[in-house]
């Protein structure tokens, strides 16, 4: 009778991350609306960040997700500003919403509410960030982990 159990296998490390940061005022509605609007740009351009589908015991298959963590932050609207020019200096993927945002109801009129707004004129309520681990770090330095 064999006794000796196999060693665990190794964690997974990621030498990416993502990250969402949002902006400290919004209310939890928002949080989570927001946050899934930021997070379903992701795979739709980097393919590498999703993994593989789930199926439960039962043979039953669900879609695919994030191959990794995602992280959550939030910081003051002044943060989330040098955030977001930090992303652009580093040519980093992201998605941004924006206050104005909330007052549309279709991706139509979503995408003509960013467009009408010059960049260091966009009021960010929300970033998503996606890239190797320290310049996301870079980023999103100075906000917090959401509590």
């Amino acid at each position: 009778m064999n006794t000796h159990t196999p060693p665990a296998p190794e964690p997974i490390r990621f030498d990416t991350k993502i990250a969402v940061l949002l902006r400290a005022d919004l209310e939890p509605w928002q949080r989570l609306n927001v946050t899934s609007f930021l997070v379903s740009g992701l795979g739709t351009q980097l393919p590498e960040v999703i993994g593989e589908p789930y199926e439960d015991a039962d043979g039953v298959p669900y879609l695919p997700m994030f191959r990794q963590p995602v992280l959550v932050f939030e910081a003051t609207k002044e943060t989330l500003t040098t955030a977001h020019a930090r992303a652009l200096s580093r040519s980093l993927p992201r998605a941004i919403f924006t206050s104005d945002l909330f007052a549309t109801g279709n991706d139509r009129d979503n995408r003509a509410a960013v467009r009408s707004v010059p960049t260091a004129d966009l009021d960010l309520v929300g970033l998503a960030v996606y890239g190797p681990k320290n310049a996301v770090d870079k980023v999103v330095k100075g906000a917090r982990m959401h509590p």
